[in-house]
């Protein structure tokens, strides 16, 4: 009798601890006591003795239920998987559509999805309809989910909408005084460009996690809601994108490494003009690469 159910497995648990400190042959207490004494309802006792009873640990007859076996090991159940959390579920499912799985136009499937990502229905449900703002899913007119994927036309805007959002945040950098915390990481971070740079033939496939990290700090100075949530699909898709196109990836990911050092020792002058041209710069290239990348999949 397969449950998923965290409170019935702890109770069933707990109700294994009970019998293993009887002796063969006793009667268990009333499901009332029973219930008292391990804090759930009476629906969730009378539950687990029927799985005792299917085990053949106890005989069930009438209102006695006697121990005939000691239960063992085996009889324990594994505590329910805990469902990941919003920030998971959203990098899960992402992943899932940015390695295109599913092509744009699926119909989504909330019971299988919720199987598939671990998660109850109800807040896959919550999830997409958070997503719908992006353009990445849409309800239905009569119900249910639909895929609308990632596109050309979804990556262009994406860039354009990037670009406005860590400009503002490089405005907004430069206006911090020398003792926020941003400085100094802006400093340890351009030692672990320099670092990667001088061992770029055998780790540049350790890039993406760099500029994704770079990215974070950039943007990390603007304390609003809304672009928060922004960052967190732009951040997931551009650090993805890495994985789609692997032709010259290691002359990409060099040349890219010369443009955040260009771009963060014009943060570290405190020059706005170079700050603003260096961002632009590399987010331009980054447009054309991650264009470049669907060009792969032939959704250019």
């Amino acid at each position: 009798m397969a449950r998923t159910d965290d409170r019935f497995r702890n109770a069933y648990n707990a109700l294994l601890d009970i019998c293993g400190g009887m002796e063969i042959g006793t009667q268990l207490p009333a499901e009332t006591a029973l219930a008292d004494r391990m804090d759930v309802s009476r629906t969730i006792v009378r539950t687990a003795l029927q799985k005792l009873d299917s085990e053949q640990l106890i005989r069930w007859e009438g209102r006695r239920k006697t121990l005939v076996r000691k239960p063992e090991k085996c009889h324990r159940l594994e505590p329910a998987e805990t469902p990941p959390s919003g920030e998971e579920l959203e990098r899960q499912f992402l992943e899932w559509v940015l390695r295109f799985d599913v092509p744009a136009g699926t119909s989504l499937n909330v019971a299988q999805l919720s199987r598939q990502f671990a998660v109850p229905a109800h807040n896959l449900q919550e999830f997409l309809a958070g997503l719908a703002r992006f353009g990445l899913v849409e309800r239905r007119p009569r119900g249910g989910w639909r895929l609308l994927g990632f596109t050309a036309e979804f990556a262009v805007e994406l860039s354009d909408f990037r670009l406005v959002l860590e400009l503002n945040a490089v405005r907004q950098l430069l206006t911090l005084p020398e003792s926020h915390p941003v400085w100094k990481k802006l400093a340890d971070i351009r030692q672990e460009h320099e670092a990667l740079r001088k061992d770029i033939q055998s780790r540049y496939h350790d890039f993406s996690k760099l500029d994704e990290k770079f990215h974070t700090v950039v943007n990390s100075v603007v304390k609003n809601r809304f672009v928060v949530e922004a960052q967190k699909v732009i951040s997931l898709i551009f650090h993805y994108h890495y994985m789609w196109d692997k032709t010259r990836e290691q002359e990409r990911n060099s040349a890219a490494i010369e443009e955040h050092l260009e771009w963060i020792d014009a943060m570290l002058a405190r020059d706005l003009a170079r700050s603003e041209a260096a961002a632009m710069k590399h987010l331009s290239t980054s447009k054309d690469t991650l264009l470049t990348s669907l060009r792969g999949h032939n959704l250019v």
